[in-house]
């Protein structure tokens, strides 16, 4: 139950005066909400820059491409002349030193005569610039009158926004928020208060979202830093609470002598490396130990992930349980399946997949035989995690692209199972800070080596001035038989956009040059019909597949030699990183082209440096951390620590180490969250949305 005092918080943006069916539309959009937002969304939207208003000089003073707040008078009007509507309506004023023209295009008639009335002083607020001689401010922000004047706010926030949305009527709705705030407990203990100098959680917001100094709403000053530390420590705790629960001694374990583990070994048609022996003991190992295994099991691209993975189900289908693979995404599962059952089936694992697509009797038939336990291993996306899925003794979890499931996900999951042993898959190699963030502290293998056979990849970046000779290029590779990705940023023109390419014009224009060798495969086709373009490619049917990054992960092509990504500059270099693993799967020498438009900015082009440098996706990802923080990292949002709004680790990395320190010894001295300072804590993990892990609490 969420606590009471947090109501207020909670209450719908729309009952605020103002804020209607509209504003709840573009708030939700704004918020990144699928139902309306609440008042607690609105207060962590928290301002990107400030307008200082506090300038105040005459007009022969005021200087031009600033923003000054002039006390005038108003002299005479000029109307826009009937029949002339582009034409402005101008305002002459002045004050003793000088004349100023307030500009107003497609003013309603009466509202500028109404707002600046002749014969009367007021203050106008906005940018002023000259223009042919005269200074002239074009649609003054603000027009107020004396006792206008003294609630103009000297300093305004000013916040990203959606189309559609003023920042007026933001504000307004922000300010409204800020006054329903109720007087919360202090969940941060005493010392870390003194130690890092944090204002009250009141104070924080009052000052970021009405700034009495421009320094208020910095990242790195004290009223955001005490925000991020309040939303680390949520995250925190919450994860300390889920590894306790994970954690717990684990009665029966899961693993058995290893027989069905050697016929998969034999199976395979090479050795695995000496990584891939390492993790398959760490975890034998794991599943062993009288506490529920938690590890991260992270690799590049094409390491062997998967294969280790299967040796842990055979572990524990040895010992008569079943194992689950959960894929964010349904190519990804059917991915996994065609590495796993050729295998499974020569070690004699009973394997089967379930997605979406899967339905009628042939979802009964699935649901029916894993419940009488005819299964081994169900692989699937988050069709798995639905109510009717029931295992008859699952005992391990494996998550793939753990960053892409919330901890709501892995909580289901291993829900339908006894003491359920955890591994999760990151086919991004994740620095360690980022490690702590996003799992809390888990165990850690790493596959650090390609396995044998794959071939290096020649990187270039190329000027895309230069595109008619990469298409001539790509004419000769696919006369010489090869075949070749077509990466593009946008699935179809975008007027938001300008300047990229997307993938349905490239896929027209290359048809007209190749033909039918020329496939389009995006993310907002159906399922099958993708299947079906993927496994023409793959079949050699068709040369030359043009596609968005909807084929940035486990998509597995061996023949395919050479990948053209355009706008590379607008990729983060996790991204650059995954799709160019697409190619250099097969024995054949592969090539990787970065068409880049010109000028490049400083980041753009110390991306393609380190991404034509290495092959490395460990030295990448810690790159990439230094580049752009680490949303790119993760692969699901461009900046900023993932699953946070407000913390960065760029600016508030100290912050993650003490919040995780913070939960831990939480978790020594009140595990169950009693008493005046668990209230207060239990506050924190509603207000940022980490009530997930408060039915743990004393849970079995």
């Amino acid at each position: 139950m969420r606590p009471a005092i947090l109501n207020p918080l909670f209450a719908l943006v729309t009952s605020l005066p103002g804020v209607g069916p509209k504003q709840d539309k573009l708030l939700r959009y704004l918020l990144d909400r699928s139902e309306t937002p609440r008042l607690v969304d609105l207060l962590l939207h928290l301002p990107t820059s400030v307008i200082d208003r506090r300038a105040r000089p005459t007009v022969h003073d005021a200087v031009p491409g600033t923003v000054v707040t002039l006390e005038v008078t108003v002299d005479r009007h000029r109307p826009t002349p009937p029949g002339r509507s582009r034409a402005p309506h101008l305002v002459y004023a002045s004050d003793d030193t000088g004349d100023v023209l307030l500009t107003y295009f497609r003013a309603k008639p009466g509202y500028v005569e109404k707002l600046l009335p002749v014969g009367e002083k007021r203050y106008v607020s906005g940018t002023v610039q000259v223009f042919d001689g005269t200074l002239q401010m074009v649609h003054p922000d603000r027009v107020v009158d004396e006792a206008g004047l003294a609630k103009l706010s000297g300093i305004e926030p000013v916040y990203r926004l959606t189309e559609g949305l003023a920042l007026g009527s933001l504000r307004r709705a922000v300010a409204q928020a800020l006054q329903k705030l109720p007087a919360l407990p202090e969940w941060i203990a005493p010392d870390v208060i003194s130690r890092c100098r944090f204002p009250p959680l009141a104070e924080a917001l009052n000052r970021i979202h009405a700034p009495l100094e421009l320094t208020d709403i910095l990242p790195d000053g004290p009223f955001w830093s005490r925000l991020a530390y309040d939303e680390l420590l949520a995250g925190q705790l919450a994860l300390a609470l889920i590894r306790a629960q994970l954690r717990r001694p684990a009665g029966v374990r899961h693993t058995g002598d290893g027989h069905l583990r050697n016929r998969i070994i034999d199976a395979l048609p090479y050795a695995l490396t000496s990584s891939q022996q390492e993790a398959a003991a760490a975890i034998a190992a794991d599943l062993q130990q009288p506490v529920r295994m938690l590890r991260l099991l992270q690799g590049d691209v094409g390491s062997g992930k998967t294969v280790v993975a299967l040796l842990a189900a055979a572990a524990v289908t040895e010992a008569g349980k079943q194992a689950a693979l959960m894929a964010p995404t349904e190519i990804l599962a059917r991915q996994h399946i065609k590495t796993i059952a050729p295998l499974a089936e020569r070690a004699g694992l009973r394997v089967a997949i379930l997605t979406g697509r899967e339905k009628g009797k042939e979802r009964r038939d699935i649901l029916a035989r894993l419940a009488a336990g005819e299964l081994d291993l169900l692989v699937g996306t988050h069709a798995l995690i639905q109510d009717d899925v029931i295992f008859k003794a699952l005992a391990l979890a494996i998550v793939d692209e753990q960053h892409r499931f919330g901890v709501r996900e892995r909580l289901a999951l291993t829900s339908k199972g006894e003491a359920v042993d955890v591994l999760v898959l990151s086919a991004t190699p994740i620095p360690r800070t980022l490690v702590l963030t996003y799992f809390g502290d888990m165990d850690i293998s790493e596959l650090r080596e390609k396995p044998a056979g794959r071939q290096a990849i020649d990187t270039r970046a190329i000027p895309s001035s230069r595109l008619t000779e990469v298409i001539d290029g790509v004419g000769r590779a696919v006369d010489a038989g090869k075949l070749v990705y077509w990466i593009c940023p946008l699935v179809e023109e975008s007027e938001a956009i300008e300047h990229l390419t997307d993938a349905t014009t490239r896929f027209e224009s290359l048809q007209k040059r190749f033909g039918d060798k020329v496939g389009l495969v995006h993310g907002q086709m159906k399922g099958t019909e993708k299947d079906r373009v993927m496994a023409a490619f793959a079949a050699g049917e068709i040369q030359v597949l043009v596609a968005t990054t909807v084929v940035e992960v486990g998509v597995d092509v061996p023949a395919a030699t050479i990948m053209v990504i355009e706008n590379a500059e607008r990729f983060g270099l996790a991204q650059l990183h995954q799709l160019r693993g697409r190619i250099g799967r097969g024995s054949e020498a592969s090539t990787c082209l970065l068409l880049y438009r010109e000028p490049l900015g400083e980041m753009s082009a110390a991306r393609l440096r380190v991404i034509r440098e290495t092959t490395d996706g460990f030295r990448i990802a810690e790159e990439d951390l230094k580049l752009r923080g680490e949303g790119d990292v993760l692969g699901t949002r461009q900046s900023g620590l993932p699953g946070y709004r407000i913390a960065r680790s760029e600016v508030h990395s100290q912050l993650i180490t003490q919040a995780r320190d913070e939960a831990l010894r939480i978790m020594r001295d009140n595990p169950k969250l009693a008493g005046e300072q668990g209230d207060a804590l239990r506050c924190l993990l509603y207000l940022f949305e980490r009530d997930e892990a408060i039915p743990l609490i004393g849970a079995g």
